[in-house]
């Protein structure tokens, strides 16, 4: 790549990826980015193996997290960067929402089991390898057990919010999370705005500058998913309410084959400014 480029939007399989932290930022490295984000949802324990292999490759590994939070439209996501996992009140919302998660894998089983298809929990601890088990993993087990034709047409007919066997998760509040994330000393930055489905700009400005009035530090522009005119949008919003711009592709390895590290679906650049401006803000917040 010919500038210095990022990727703050990342999973292993210690959520709903596929790669181990390790090798996910050994392959940040060969893809040559600058730096990378490790953001599992509802999950910190993979941040210790990516730091560590990080360090011996000489790259820079955010520290993150992904939760995912109740919308009233759309889905909802925050991100936390700069997060230390072992401030209470941080570890303790972390329980909530992996209580909250593990409730829902048997409600989700029994859901399809209703609709004739089954799934077991065996079936899905076998393909986790010891993360926490996600939609992704029911998707590709629909897919092999030849439920559905691929990953799109799982989440569409079965596992997306009112499909037919869609059990909801999300059970914090947009403020409970930034304020969990603030907690750890990090930095609460919304994820993927498309998917909350705002209709128009001004609905999108209206959301946005609900959650800085709850303390939003940043708003990811730069996503696999977003068109240039609606990055362009994101980039225009972050500047009227002076919010850091991030972005990331949302990398989760074989569970999304089409989405590349730090590529997306191969026109995404991150520039390396937003860690620049990551930062900045953390240091201005937190002091050095």
């Amino acid at each position: 790549m010919s500038v210095l480029s990022c990727d703050l939007h990342t999973h292993s399989n210690c959520s709903d990826g596929s790669d181990p932290p390790g090798i996910l930022v050994k392959k940040a490295a060969d893809a040559g980015l600058h730096a990378i984000a490790l953001t599992d949802h509802d999950t910190v324990s993979g941040l210790a193996e990516a730091g560590a292999e990080a360090r011996v490759l000489g790259m820079e590994c955010v520290p993150g997290i992904e939760f995912g939070v109740r919308a009233s439209k759309g889905n909802m996501h925050i991100l936390g960067y700069f997060v230390d996992p072992s401030d209470g009140l941080f570890s303790a919302t972390l329980k909530r929402v992996q209580a909250a998660r593990a409730e829902r894998t048997p409600r989700l089983i029994k859901r399809l089991s209703d609709l004739g298809i089954s799934i077991t929990a065996d079936e899905l601890e076998s393909i986790t390898t010891g993360g926490q088990v996600g939609r992704p993993h029911f998707a590709r087990l629909l897919v092999e057990k030849g439920y559905v034709k691929d990953f799109g047409q799982a989440f569409s007919k079965y596992l997306a919010r009112g499909a037919k066997a869609y059990v909801p998760k999300s059970i914090l509040s947009p403020d409970e999370a930034i304020q969990a994330i603030h907690s750890a000393c990090g930095l609460a930055v919304l994820a993927h705005p498309f998917s909350l489905q705002c209709t128009s700009r001004r609905e999108l400005e209206a959301v946005v500058q609900g959650l800085c009035q709850q303390g939003l530090d940043g708003m990811e522009c730069w996503y696999s998913e977003h068109s240039p005119s609606f990055t362009r949008q994101c980039l225009d919003i972050t500047g009227k309410f002076n919010i850091v711009a991030t972005g990331g592709s949302d990398y989760h390895g074989a569970a999304k084959p089409y989405i590349k590290l730090g590529r997306g679906k191969g026109n995404l650049i991150v520039p390396y400014e937003c860690v620049e401006a990551l930062r900045a803000r953390h240091k201005e917040k937190y002091g050095a």
